[in-house]
């Protein structure tokens, strides 16, 4: 009798201990479904004074490309990948196309084995930014623009290579009294004249006597 009991209890003991076992596998099963972020690099919070040349992903399982999306922002929302994304194994790499400095947001979205989606974010930052584009040809220093023609240029009036108008001559000048300029000089030779035969009368008058 007491060794059916114990071998009864035996029995029960392994039932009991397989089910506890079962019961701690199966939540396990569905989770290892599920994919996630293991690493990435830059890492998350970060803080960059040289901007890295590829930014990369790094997952618990390998992630699908027809499934995965990365995308790269930078300040004012400015796309800063460089391209589309390369899978190698459990890893995702994009190219990195820095801008201003500032906050950059790596965001990936992804399906499980389960078709369970996955999405996360990481964050860093890049304390300097790259340089200005040097300006173009066309916006060279010392190109003039062009400026508003002189009023002496304006419309009616003369322009600066037609000859100004002649000014009158002296002659012109001294036809302006009626033609008789010429008075000013026959008639103090005349009065002159009349003055020399007055004297010679006077003496011919005074030898007389």
């Amino acid at each position: 009798m007491g060794g059916t009991v114990a071998r009864v209890a035996r029995t029960w003991l392994v039932v009991l201990g397989v089910a506890a076992g079962a019961s701690l596998l199966l939540p396990a099963a569905p989770a290892a479904a599920h994919n996630s972020l293991t690493g990435s690099d830059p890492q998350n919070g970060a803080r960059l004074a040289a901007a890295p040349k590829r930014i990369e992903l790094r997952f618990l399982a390998t992630p699908k490309e027809a499934t995965t999306k990365v995308t790269v922002t930078g300040p004012d929302n400015v796309a800063a990948a460089g391209g589309a994304p390369t899978f190698a194994g459990k890893r995702v790499s994009v190219p990195f196309q820095p801008g201003a400095a500032g906050l950059y947001i790596v965001t990936y979205q992804l399906a499980s084995d389960d078709g369970h989606p996955v999405k996360g974010e990481i964050r860093f930052t890049l304390t300097t930014g790259t340089p200005a584009e040097p300006p173009s040809a066309s916006a060279a220093p010392g190109s003039a623009t062009p400026t508003t023609a002189p009023a002496s240029t304006a419309a009616g009036s003369p322009s600066a290579g037609s000859p100004s108008p002649a000014s009158p001559s002296p002659a012109a000048a001294g036809d302006d009294d009626g033609g008789t300029g010429w008075l000013w000089t026959v008639v103090p030779v005349v009065v002159l004249g009349l003055l020399l035969v007055g004297a010679l009368v006077l003496r011919r008058r005074a030898t007389r006597r």
